[in-house]
């Protein structure tokens, strides 16, 4: 899987000038890897508050040129920046319950469940390899999250527990892996789980979701008072 795809839009020249600038001087893929993946995870904002329902919103090159977006453009653009390399890359999905989101985005959807979290697969060492890039440093630090690692051999999927011992991040439901970003299918699950005033539940084609917060100041609310 190493084709461009609708979304996953490997052959941008923003995604092919990121990703090679990214892993210059780099021999392993492995390494090119974990470069990217720390790259993505840290460079792009992580962002709900902020989402794009139409065609060009879910493509890699359109998060990257934003400098933010949420689990499933994140995924888009590290198995993007991958495949620009000629690493073998897909996405994949679960449906994940977050104990630890913002008591904003809570109230919003009126669930803390969350249909179609997105991941990034590397074909890495002769096997498929999860690497979640969606918290950036900052927001892990404000929300009192440890930062989610990735060694290019282990997968890399959120913690059950914060940096505290809270619970963070549970696994309900496997959806797959895919070749490029199932769209259609994600914003019909959404219309079907999600009240309108998301701006996820019956989003209108054209339409942009932008609302005017800061999602890392609204974790932090969240986030356990430490002692020294």
């Amino acid at each position: 899987m190493t084709r461009p795809g609708r979304h996953i839009d490997s052959d941008h020249p923003s995604i092919v000038a990121f990703a090679r600038s990214t892993t210059a001087g780099i021999g392993d893929d492995k390494d090119k890897a974990i470069s990217l993946y720390l790259a993505v995870r840290d460079r792009l904002r992580y962002d709900p508050y902020n989402i794009d329902h139409t065609e060009g919103g879910f493509r890699a090159s359109r998060c990257l040129a934003s400098g933010r977006g949420f689990c499933i453009t994140k995924a888009a653009v590290l198995a993007a920046a991958a495949r620009a390399v000629f690493i073998p890359a897909r996405v994949g999905y679960a449906d994940v319950r977050n104990h630890l989101t913002s008591p904003r985005l809570e109230a919003m959807m009126k669930t803390d469940l969350f249909v179609f979290h997105g991941y990034a697969e590397m074909f890495l060492g002769g096997r498929w390899v999860k690497a979640t890039p969606a918290f950036n440093l900052t927001l892990c630090a404000k929300a009192g999250i440890e930062p989610l690692e990735f060694d290019g051999v282990n997968d890399s999927i959120f913690h059950p527990f914060d940096a505290s011992g809270r619970q963070h991040m549970e696994y309900v439901r496997d959806r797959g892996t895919y070749e490029d970003v199932p769209r259609d299918e994600i914003l019909a699950a959404w219309r079907a789980v999600y009240p309108p005033e998301t701006g996820w539940g019956i989003p209108l084609e054209g339409d942009a979701v932008e609302l005017s917060h800061d999602f890392e100041k609204d974790v932090a609310a969240r986030a356990p008072v430490r002692t020294p």
